[in-house]
């Protein structure tokens, strides 16, 4: 359904809207890891996170009155600035359903960039059946943080420029870690990333309570989280895989790993001191599996995507100051 040639036009549309991040890597890192680790942040992405490639991608293919009936979308947050922010580049309205408890951050941002905040309590309401219904009241488009084909499809340009940059550096990517939520990300980076690199292994990192991509990858079918589940990597907490992702993911992915929340506080406080990169808790649990020994980095190349960079102000600095 999605190849690489969908990847590729994506990426055509995004050239001047989407920042080419680069690939950078850390002696100190390379050294704990015992091989070359190359980091991609999406953190320095614009709304800082991936998000606004798949979204640009979806809008700027909507019709004319598609785009003048607006757009509804919902979001913890990054897909949610995302879509105000293309959006707001193609003139469109846009309406997000975001979780009443989402960092404060994303919330504001997602307002300053031209956004329609509706919020609901993220564990008695459905965000989905809302957008939903505000959608067919609108008559606007819906536009899914994951499980659509132009969502999958741009958010596939992170692994072909990984793919790309790699190869540039004379080091092609060996293994390739991404952060996981619902899987558009992992799914289309997977298709770009295993075309351009037949030989290249692909994970999904996920927080241990929200690991429900790996207990799918290891069932053979989707399976859901459990309603009590907590962690502090807000953008990951996606009940289930995708129906469209799962499918690319069980197909062109290894088994999955997850990282604790420790872990991932670990991995931001080592981020912002060694590396200088500000990561939330959700970007940071792929560099958390490299730090944490999750898999095996010796002799070997490995991408870690960093997806995101939008945490609250407060949030960010209790993690510096708890000790390593």
């Amino acid at each position: 359904m999605i190849d690489i040639h969908d990847v590729e036009d994506a990426a055509r549309r995004l050239k001047d809207v989407a920042i080419r991040t680069p690939l950078i890597e850390n002696s100190g890192l390379n050294e704990r890891a015992g091989g070359r680790v190359l980091l991609k942040p999406e953190c320095l992405q614009r709304t800082g996170s991936f998000k606004i490639r798949g979204a640009y991608n979806l809008l700027s293919q909507l019709s004319p009155q598609q785009a003048k009936q607006g757009v509804v979308a919902w979001s913890s947050g990054n897909h949610a600035q995302g879509v105000a922010c293309a959006a707001g580049l193609l003139g469109i309205h846009a309406a997000i359903v975001m979780p009443e408890d989402a960092p404060a951050a994303k919330i504001d941002n997602t307002r300053q960039l031209g956004g329609e905040v509706i919020t609901y309590d993220r564990y008695t309401g459905d965000r989905e059946q809302i957008a939903r219904g505000i959608a067919a009241e609108r008559g606007a488009e819906l536009v899914p943080s994951y499980d659509h084909a132009h969502i999958i499809a741009g958010q596939g340009t992170v692994g072909l420029e990984i793919a790309e940059q790699s190869l540039e550096l004379g080091r092609p990517a060996e293994q390739v870690l991404i952060c996981c939520g619902g899987g558009g990300l992992t799914a289309g980076s997977a298709i770009a990333l295993k075309e351009r690199l037949p030989e290249v292994r692909v994970q999904t990192v996920e927080p241990e309570s929200f690991d429900d991509t790996a207990r799918s990858l290891e069932a053979g079918e989707r399976l859901s989280v459990d309603t009590t589940a907590r962690s502090i990597c807000d953008a990951l907490q996606s009940p289930s895989p995708g129906n469209l992702t799962f499918p690319i993911i069980q197909k062109l992915t290894g088994p999955g790993l997850a990282v604790s929340d420790d872990e991932v506080r670990e991995a931001m406080r080592f981020a912002f001191r060694h590396l200088k990169l500000v990561i939330e808790p959700g970007g940071a649990v792929a560099l958390a599996a490299v730090l944490s020994g999750k898999l095996e980095t010796s002799g070997l190349t490995t991408v870690v995507v960093i997806s995101g960079g939008n945490v609250d102000i407060d949030l960010f600095a209790a993690i510096q100051a708890e000790p390593s």
